[in-house]
């Protein structure tokens, strides 16, 4: 595929979106964006491991390739990424404490979060090569953190006593996602990558 990576950079971010084009990594999504810092926590820790898992994963699927094994791409992508996190978890509580305990269930919540599995997989569907690889990762990770810090700025000011009561929760962040969705696919006549 011949896009130049700044392209497939801010396309990421916006037109094609993880959670407001694909929808993937709703449940951490849906669960963590009810304040503003802990979805940009959240965010920040998602943005860090899809950059770096998915670039490991980029080597490792070289390497599937020369061996011919590249049918059990889901299965080793999912171990290298859960193998990341556990080594992140470790070293986050040995060296930087304070770190590991604000940062709490999010790290386990990071391992289960398919947007990770799915940008290492659209990487080996789309063709990318390495430099397009890590722009689709680190846009994919900035955009997952716009779309969920931009969901609890809008959450946090909902008054839930104005709100009916059976749209209440994850029923109204579904509808705010709709909608926020369609406004950032307004923006797919400037770039769109899938």
């Amino acid at each position: 595929m011949n896009i130049h990576p700044l392209v497939i950079f801010f396309a990421s971010i916006i037109t094609s979106n993880m959670i407001l084009n694909n929808f993937l990594g709703m449940c951490s999504f849906i669960a963590v964006s009810k304040e503003v810092e802990t979805a940009i926590g959240l965010g920040v820790a998602v943005t860090f491991v899809l950059t770096v898992t998915t670039i490991i994963n980029y080597f490792i699927y070289k390497l599937m390739i020369k061996f011919n094994i590249e049918y059990l791409r889901f299965i080793i992508f999912i171990i290298s990424i859960a193998a990341f996190v556990q080594l992140l978890e470790m070293i986050l509580e040995k060296y930087l404490p304070n770190l590991y305990y604000a940062l709490g269930i999010f790290l386990p919540l990071i391992t289960v979060n398919c947007a990770i599995l799915g940008v290492s997989l659209f990487m080996v569907i789309r063709g990318y090569n390495f430099p397009q690889t890590v722009a689709f990762a680190i846009g994919s990770g900035l955009g997952w953190l716009l779309a969920i810090t931009a969901m609890a700025g809008i959450r946090s000011r909902i008054n839930d006593k104005m709100v009916p009561k059976g749209l209440r929760g994850s029923p109204l962040t579904l509808i705010i996602t709709g909608i926020m969705a369609m406004a950032f696919i307004g923006f797919s006549g400037i770039v769109q990558i899938s």
